[in-house]
């Protein structure tokens, strides 16, 4: 539900909650819950859902702002809201958090991982938690989405992790989805990136406060998951934002030139970035959430959903090469496939910070 702030949106969080569910691997898990929030209203015969899947570091708030003191809105509210791409005046959109959503100790989050509580044993999973893949994101998704009478879906749209999931909609449940808007994501899978995910999770597991998982009630990996996210934050940001410092000292009169301890003005700006986030990230979540990605892999050549792959030409994460061959993959098919191309300093993040620049093709695609 929302309400009108001007030209914005006030948004309310409401949770959705699985007695019972099964994994992809079989696995069983009891009291499932997941954050969920809407803008616009849903029509009577309830065909008029866009269903919008987050990012990895991301949760479900795309748009709008949960109080007017909010300093920003949703990550996505350049195209979401009325008159927008996304025109919350004619479909009525939800995004949820998915299953081990990293921002656990965010109180706007609700998610069901390693840090939840399991009922059989009245202590936190930790690994003991099963492994869950997209898949399993998805099928939750689709049980929110069933339970609020919606039998089929306008269109799937996301960024990164969010196009893995528009990908997996199309080929697990694709009588529910009419087009999927992937941005900045290719399916398939890739060995590389395989690899550069386990980098992602390598200073969780070499922070010494980890022990193999098992941290709940005592001192957390917060400085492995600070690296984590430093990592993340490189690998996707690129080097657009940081051309503003040169080689600038941290401290004035502490050249680095003069002492190791002596740091540059960029790497004290992305440490203390990541420090303010890294209590609000659980480690072991971080690790279920790379792992999930790495098993991604839903096949284009089945996809048979008329798809708008939006890419960032510079993008380090999943380069223009992997688009190609995705829209190449399902155009094979003789499935109608769009792509477009977003500019910008930012590389794969291009797809969050500069979104806007898809928005005519976003709206016509979905007026389709």
């Amino acid at each position: 539900m929302t309400a009108s702030l001007g030209n914005g949106m006030i948004v309310e969080k409401k949770v959705f909650e699985l007695q019972h569910f099964t994994t992809s691997r079989g696995a069983t898990l009891k009291s499932v819950r997941v954050g969920w929030e809407s803008y616009g209203e849903l029509n009577a015969d309830g065909s008029n859902a866009v269903l919008v899947t987050h990012f990895f570091s991301a949760t479900s708030h795309a748009a709008g702002r949960y109080s007017p003191a909010d300093e920003a809105p949703g990550y996505w509210d350049a195209i979401i809201g009325p008159g927008k791409a996304i025109d919350t005046d004619r479909y009525f959109v939800l995004s949820s958090d998915t299953l081990v959503n990293i921002n656990v100790n965010d109180p706007k989050v609700t998610t069901t991982g390693p840090a939840s509580i399991d009922p059989d044993t009245g202590k936190p999973y930790g690994m003991s938690f099963p492994v869950v893949s997209i898949r399993d994101f998805v099928t939750v998704q689709k049980a929110l989405v069933e339970s609020l009478g919606i039998s089929r879906l306008k269109a799937v749209v996301g960024p990164s992790m969010g196009a893995l999931q528009a990908y997996e909609w199309a080929t697990a449940y694709p009588d529910m989805v009419e087009r999927i808007v992937p941005v900045i994501g290719a399916a398939g899978g890739d060995p590389f990136l395989i690899a550069w995910l386990d980098i992602w999770a390598q200073p969780i597991r070499l922070d010494p406060n980890w022990r193999g998982g098992d941290y709940y009630g005592g001192e957390p990996p917060t400085e492995g998951a600070r690296l984590a996210l430093k990592t993340i934050m490189l690998h996707a940001s690129q080097a657009g934002w940081a051309g503003g410092f040169g080689k600038e000292p941290a401290l004035p009169g502490s050249d680095p030139a003069d002492a190791l301890a002596n740091r540059f003005k960029i790497e004290e700006f992305i440490d203390k970035a990541c420090a303010l986030r890294a209590p609000v990230v659980d480690a072991n979540t971080l690790l279920y959430m790379v792992r999930a990605n790495q098993l991604a892999g839903a096949d284009p050549a089945r996809i048979r959903t008329p798809t708008l792959i939006v890419y960032s030409p510079s993008d380090l994460v999943f380069p223009q090469p992997w688009i190609e061959r995705t829209a190449a993959a399902i155009a094979a098919n003789g499935t109608p496939v769009e792509t477009f191309a977003i500019g910008g300093p930012n590389g794969h993040l291009n797809g969050v910070l500069h979104i806007a620049q898809a928005a005519p093709q976003i709206a016509a695609f979905l007026a389709e």
